[in-house]
């Protein structure tokens, strides 16, 4: 594992917003010893049979940052969401602070700039974010240092950003009774992402997990905070040494099986953008919906 600045003493605030329609947790992560604080995996609401587009998740989160009177300085998209779209445009609008996201995020706008025959305006260069991470690349919230950690297989431009004693994971874990996220995406791989997970939980056992996304398998209530002890231990598609040749046979049969998510059309061409929707040539905000392309 590369020698990333992990410091345990460090104890940031994290406050969780869940939506229930896309099932994502947001998070505000606030600096113990200032005001700065970043927003990690924000949802801007979509009514995808009406084509509307709202903003009721963003504005708890705005409103929750003006309450507490903190500087929002950090918008981190942990990688190009499937199954959301990003609010991290609206929420810089009101508050400020810097859009982060990995650097393969160029991948994505090449591989889905072809899908969606975006033609030369669409900028594949990751120029629609203000920061561009490479694998041990710190930022600081405040006088707390953050630190972007590359874990690819489920998209190839995701990143675990690690604040202190917590590590947000996007969709690279889920809750140990959840087990995986899956990797038959265009550019996803089941075998880079068990390598990943692996990186994961070579963290400090008491780093305390946060995911991006629960389902509440069995029925139990919605959970989204672990460690890496806990999933080391009773993670059901990695935990208790499970090998690398299991979890490829594994997952490769499970997402044989799945379905695309729902609003995946929509959020690749959001969520490539930084955010932003796309629009038609009269300037009007328009999503194209390609015919058996995926």
């Amino acid at each position: 594992m590369t020698n990333y600045p992990i410091d345990m003493t460090v104890h940031p605030e994290v406050e969780s917003f869940f939506d229930e329609p896309t099932n994502t947790i947001s998070y505000i992560v606030k600096d113990p010893t200032s005001d700065s604080c970043a927003v990690v995996d924000s949802v801007m609401d979509l009514d995808y049979a009406a084509g509307r587009i709202t903003h009721d998740s963003a504005d708890a989160i705005i409103a929750r940052i003006k309450e507490r009177g903190l500087k929002l300085e950090w918008i981190i998209e942990t990688h190009a969401h499937a199954d959301h779209l990003s609010a991290a445009p609206y929420i810089q609008q009101a508050l400020g602070g810097k859009i982060g996201i990995g650097s393969k995020i160029m991948v994505v706008q090449e591989t889905f700039g072809k899908f969606f025959n975006e033609g030369t305006e669409f900028q594949r260069d990751g120029s629609q974010f203000d920061a561009l991470f490479e694998d041990g690349d710190t930022y600081m919230i405040g006088n707390l240092q953050a630190f972007a950690m590359y874990t690819p297989g489920h998209t190839p431009a995701c990143m675990v950003h690690v604040m202190g004693d917590a590590a947000f994971v996007g969709d690279t874990l889920f809750m140990p009774d959840g087990g995986s996220a899956r990797a038959d995406f265009p550019g996803g791989d089941a075998g880079t992402l068990y390598d990943s997970i692996m990186k994961v939980l070579s963290l400090p056992d008491e780093m305390r997990l946060f995911m991006c996304h629960d389902y509440a398998p069995g029925g139990r209530d919605y959970a989204w905070e672990t460690t890496v002890a806990e999933e080391k231990k009773n993670n059901i598609h990695v935990g208790e040494g499970k090998t690398k040749e299991d979890f490829i046979k594994f997952r490769t049969e499970r997402d044989a099986t799945l379905g695309m998510p729902r609003l995946i059309i929509p959020s690749l061409q959001v969520n490539m953008r930084g955010g932003e929707v796309p629009k038609d040539k009269d300037g009007k905000p328009m999503l194209k919906v390609p015919v058996n392309g995926l």
